[in-house]
């Protein structure tokens, strides 16, 4: 494992131990999705968003510039987090950290699942992981980026 690698999963472990939810239902999703829309829109992305909890979808738009294929994307970095319980980048960087390749190593369906950055556990205080929330439409550091920011905006407003 590179120090590269090493560094960007400490990163990332931290960022799933940090973002942890108190409680999560129905309205905390819209919240949730809509404060990462509103973001995305600002910055003028062009990404798809949703949030998900038990496997139903509670949040879900596709923003100026994304398409459906962003929805694909969508549902398959949020089947890697339903899967690992682990952010898709997570999976992803440990796949290459041990010198592979999330799609030949992990033997899924890669028409159903994607170790691609953007889709993040979401995690309940006592519970564990009860959904995911994810975006897609940029590089995957970006998506991981755009979706842990929005995150850690939401738990620091107490929303």
């Amino acid at each position: 494992m590179t120090d590269d690698h090493a560094a960007l999963l400490t990163e990332l472990e931290q960022h799933e131990s940090d973002l942890v939810f108190d409680t999560f239902d129905n309205l905390t999703a819209w919240r949730l999705g809509t404060l990462l829309a509103e973001r995305a829109l600002r910055d003028a992305l062009p990404v798809a968003v949703s949030v998900r909890r038990n496997g139903q979808r509670l949040f879900h738009v596709g923003l100026p510039g994304s398409s459906a294929d962003n929805d694909a994307w969508l549902d398959r970095k949020m089947a890697v987090v339903d899967l690992y319980g682990r952010s898709s980048y997570l999976v992803g960087t440990r796949f290459r950290a041990a010198g592979g390749s999330f799609d030949t190593g992990s033997r899924l369906d890669t028409g159903r699942y994607a170790a691609h950055g953007g889709a993040f556990p979401v995690n309940v205080r006592g519970v564990g992981c009860v959904g995911a929330v994810a975006v897609s439409g940029l590089p995957e550091a970006e998506d991981h980026r755009v979706v842990v920011e929005g995150i850690t905006a939401f738990l620091a407003a107490g929303a």
